[in-house]
């Protein structure tokens, strides 16, 4: 058989098991009951060398699964990752999350039963291996600090050689395939600023520090950050996401409390940016009488791939026939990044969306939803990629 055949052989399959897991969706770092059902799938292939538990550290029970198959080089591991999302699912389906307030709203489950097809499928072609293939399931990569470095640190890509991941993506059509050498996903950081002021009564401004009037100065000069102290070839992001003061219109408050993200792909633009912050959170404030607190989180690593890897998805996309684009770096985040800091890799995008069948709706929203016949490209794709990197043909 042929990889499309085999592939849509298994498209049935990973449907259900994707729709089980959109039911019953489980949030970053508590996933009990879908690493229960991933390791039940796994478990019914005794070929399999399957570690449990894989991530268990002093913060985290570690619910991670690798599972391996075959032997000697080349050594290639695929990565899915299987958490969800606390928001409330508002699609009108057959397979709307029962779970309150949790909701597959980034398309884990799909990358998830993408995963378990590719099992299956190497499985059966057990006797065309010519190494040994890792398929490493994660959890907890939508909360920081994710679950990709605690895997790592605990031996997930031991005698690894390569390893490759994708992401289904709502804004590309369904079964497009874009990815590119170099950098090609943001880290994302988080900012947490309290400002202290000294509230008082709103006809009587000059007898309070009003930490709202400080805190709209500091937003403005904080974007000055990108616009005028970071190169404009270098790509960066500042947002403001939260400002929450005050709840009364005649009240000046005595707090505002300011969230926002900053997006970069290079270490050294992102430690500038923070002395920036840091400097700019400080006189700001000082100068106005005001003090401030600032929180300041890195977040995962920017996903910089390797160019010889994102080269054979590029060919494996064309080789299979599929509609392909060079990727145009995004500002979003994912921890995927950890695996290709380890090893040689690369990461791609799956469209999976479809106007017709209403998925086009953006990531991390209420009605996301799958064009599922993305499973089987991304399926198609992974096959192809282990093809091409010698450990198997299929037959």
């Amino acid at each position: 058989m042929s990889i499309r055949n085999i592939a849509s052989a298994k498209l049935p399959e990973m449907v259900l098991h994707r729709r089980h897991m959109h039911m019953h969706p489980e949030v970053s770092f508590k996933e009990k009951e879908t690493y229960k059902f991933i390791l039940d799938k796994l478990t019914q292939h005794p070929e399999l060398n399957i570690r449990e538990h894989v991530g268990k550290n002093d913060d985290n029970e570690g619910a991670g699964i690798v599972a391996s198959i075959g032997d000697g080089r080349p050594h290639i591991a695929v990565r899915a990752d299987f958490d969800a999302l606390p928001i409330e699912d508002q699609k009108e389906v057959p397979y709307k999350s029962q779970n309150p307030g949790a909701m597959h709203a980034c398309g884990h489950d799909g990358h998830t039963s993408t995963l378990l097809g590719l099992v299956d499928a190497v499985v059966a072609n057990k006797a065309n291996l010519k190494g040994t293939v890792s398929f490493i399931f994660q959890y907890g990569e939508e909360e920081q600090p994710g679950g990709a470095k605690a895997m790592t640190d605990d031996g997930a890509l031991e005698g690894v050689d390569k390893v490759y991941g994708q992401h289904y993506w709502s804004q590309f059509p369904t079964h497009e395939v874009q990815t590119k050498p170099g950098a090609m996903i943001a880290s994302p950081d988080g900012f947490y600023i309290t400002i202290q002021g000294s509230g008082g009564h709103a006809a009587y401004p000059d007898a309070t520090v009003d930490p709202i009037v400080v805190a709209a100065e500091l937003i403005t000069n904080l974007q000055t950050a990108v616009s005028r102290q970071i190169s404009p070839i270098e790509n960066a992001v500042v947002t403001v996401g939260s400002v929450q003061g005050g709840d009364a219109f005649n009240v000046i408050p005595d707090t505002v409390r300011i969230v926002g993200t900053v997006r970069t792909f290079k270490q050294e633009v992102k430690e500038k940016i923070y002395e920036i912050f840091k400097n700019e959170v400080e006189y700001t404030t000082k100068k106005r009488g005001a003090s401030a607190d600032m929180k300041y989180t890195f977040g995962y690593p920017a996903v910089i791939n390797h160019d010889a890897e994102a080269e054979v998805i590029a060919e494996a996309a064309k080789e299979l026939g599929l509609p392909y684009k060079e990727a145009d770096p995004l500002m979003i985040g994912e921890d995927f990044s950890y695996y290709i800091l380890n090893k040689p890799g690369a990461f791609f995008y799956t469209g999976s969306g479809n106007e017709n069948k209403k998925t086009t709706p953006a990531h991390h929203t209420d009605m996301f939803d799958l064009d599922e016949d993305a499973l089987e490209t991304a399926l198609m794709m992974f096959m192809k990629i282990l093809e091409k990197e010698s450990v198997i043909t299929w037959t």
